[in-house]
């Protein structure tokens, strides 16, 4: 494919950074859920036993979180709320069909991507916070068991919002085609960006996308 053909929709900077929080949560959910519950316990496995999973979980979740800082500095303005979100969640039934056509224009993020990332911007502060009040080696002596017991349970419900949430990104991510290959390639085409993101398409190209024809070799 010619380069002419594609548009840049992220940096190198933000692929790695994406990538960084992306390995973080899936090593701090699988050790997580390791010591959440026995029927997870053969996931310790994966971290050279139980002793180590419970050492590595915390500064897992370090790094997670500080990633996930740089991320949203980078991506905030983008995710901001905008009158035509909403109206594109009253067409939540449009979307699940893909019946693009019945939709609004957006911009670089549609409505459900913004909600995941406000969603991130809660669970994730939530995380670190009460991860640190019962984590055992340095901080939770200074903590009385009432405070870390509802640590522990603000902890856990943090979590699960966090992983429900990103099962339903990957999920959408694979649905909408060319998505993933955007955060692995840093590209996408002329095509994918009219029709999912005419808005922002617009903005990056000075390209209006009611009712042009493609120019030749960006369809």
């Amino acid at each position: 494919m010619k380069p002419a053909n594609l548009i840049q929709r992220y940096s190198d900077s933000d692929r790695i950074n994406h990538w960084i929080v992306a390995i973080a949560f899936v090593l701090a959910g699988l050790s997580g859920l390791a010591m959440f519950h026995p029927g997870f316990f053969a996931l310790t496995g994966l971290f050279g036993g139980g002793p180590w999973t419970r050492t590595l979980h915390p500064y897992i979740g370090l790094v997670m979180f500080t990633a996930f800082v740089s991320m949203a500095k980078r991506f905030w303005t983008h995710n901001v709320m905008e009158p035509v979100d909403y109206q594109w969640l009253r067409l939540i039934r449009d979307v699940l069909v893909n019946r693009e056509d019945r939709l609004p224009k957006i911009g670089k993020y549609n409505a459900g991507q913004k909600l995941l990332f406000w969603m991130l911007v809660a669970a994730l502060p939530t995380l670190f916070v009460t991860g640190l009040i019962f984590w055992r080696a340095w901080f939770a002596q200074y903590f009385p068991i009432p405070v870390i017991r509802v640590a522990a349970l603000l902890h856990a419900l943090a979590a699960s919002a966090l992983i429900i949430g990103i099962m339903v990104h990957i999920y959408a991510a694979i649905w909408v085609k060319y998505t993933v290959g955007a955060m692995i390639r840093g590209t996408v085409t002329h095509k994918w960006a009219r029709l999912h993101h005419p808005l922002w398409y617009q903005q990056v190209t000075g390209q209006s996308v009611t009712g042009q024809t493609p120019p030749p070799g960006q369809e």
